[in-house]
């Protein structure tokens, strides 16, 4: 068991998927009294100025699943070189424990601290376990999950496995005490349009084009929040307006909440972050996966979602306006399906996961797969 004022380093590139949960593990372990570091690449950002305890240490990483030898190598080199920096940052600060959050970015450091004895702990956001994971999961004393099911878990890694969920935001955690609202007969249906970290123009045709083809009473009944990245917003918003279709069209909300605690549907991108954020929120979505999402990840984290009914799958390979049209025709004619979801979604969710995961580092919750929610077992699809 880990006591109080040990020094626990987290390792995590630097996009958001990999580096809010970093961040809500800090916080949590600097509630509990421990000495917190981060150990990121150059891109890496840090915590920002609100957790000024937290010292950010920068090594050389390079991923090696580019494409061509010579950026193969360049990145070998980069990996050598940023484990050897790990290995002497990790001796001089005195590490007890090392968590590493998937990415390339975090595995100079926890290669370097596997090297040095210091206990190794990954947590892995989706339903497949990443690459990176992957290559580190057989040096780890746990291996802290997000979904019920998770897939490419090397043989024999099994039993480290702990269910924890994936941090939610406060304000994303706080729509649960914010009930799912059934559309009301002539009342107004609130949809809300995200693509991700990385923007979805597909839904910049698709979804528009879709809303078109519904009937005209229906139309004057919509309320669309539309994240629009790069070209083409105008075109978008002179499309709605010509329908008298309502609808607020930004590149990025900084009110997401609000809108998600609104929203009836959410026609979204499966990223870890979005589903773990509907879960939480209890508000039922539209799934079109990323589909060159590595290892197809985004696929498999939709299914958790919609096999527990709160959701439905539509790949963007037979997405188009009028199947899309058809799904929501059929769910605005009968709310109580949207409430069902909503429902399932709410049920679905792993609450207090920042505080099972310090949980499990500390030594107080054992690796035995529970959920700490449900009596559900987590099942996992290994591989060589």
């Amino acid at each position: 068991m880990i006591l109080k004022n040990t020094h626990i380093v987290l390792t995590a590139g630097g996009t958001g998927g990999h580096m809010f949960p970093a961040r809500a593990l800090a916080e949590e372990l600097l509630n509990r009294g421990h000495k917190v570091s981060l150990i990121t690449d150059a891109r890496g950002q840090g915590f920002g100025n609100d957790l000024q305890d937290v010292t950010v240490h920068r090594v050389s990483a390079g991923g090696v699943a580019g494409s061509g030898i010579a950026r193969k190598a360049m990145s070998l080199c980069k990996l050598v070189f940023g484990t050897l920096q790990a290995r002497k940052l990790l001796r001089t600060i005195k590490a007890d424990a090392i968590v590493a959050f998937g990415g390339y970015a975090c595995v100079p450091a926890a290669l370097a601290g596997s090297q040095l004895g210091i206990p190794l702990y990954l947590h892995e956001q989706n339903a497949v376990l990443g690459r990176a994971n992957r290559l580190l999961a057989r040096r780890a004393k746990n291996i802290c999950t997000s979904f019920r099911s998770v897939t490419h878990v090397p043989t024999g890694q099994e039993s480290k496995i702990s269910l924890t969920g994936n941090p939610v935001r406060p304000t994303i955690m706080a729509l649960r005490e914010i009930p799912f609202s059934t559309p009301k007969e002539n009342g107004q249906f609130n949809i809300l349009v995200t693509g991700g970290s990385q923007g979805a123009s597909v839904f910049n045709t698709i979804v528009p084009e879709a809303l078109t083809l519904l009937p005209e009473e229906l139309k004057k009944r919509l309320h669309v929040s539309q994240q629009v990245r790069g070209e083409g917003s105008e075109n978008i918003a002179k499309i709605y307006h010509s329908n008298d279709i309502s609808a607020d069209l930004k590149p990025f909300f900084d009110d997401m909440p609000e809108r998600l605690a609104k929203a009836h549907i959410a026609i979204c991108r499966s990223g870890a972050s979005t589903i773990t954020e509907l879960a939480a929120a209890g508000r039922p979505a539209i799934l079109v996966p990323y589909p060159h999402a590595t290892d197809d990840h985004q696929t498999k984290n939709a299914c958790d979602f919609t096999d527990a009914g709160a959701g439905w799958l539509m790949t963007q390979a037979c997405l188009d306006a009028k199947s899309l049209s058809e799904r929501l025709i059929s769910l605005f004619s009968h709310t109580q399906i949207l409430q069902r979801a909503a429902s399932c979604a709410s049920e679905h969710a792993i609450t207090g996961a920042a505080s099972n995961l310090a949980d499990v580092i500390c030594g107080i919750q054992t690796n035995n797969g529970d959920e700490p929610s449900t009596n559900e077992n987590v099942s996992t699809g290994a591989a060589a």
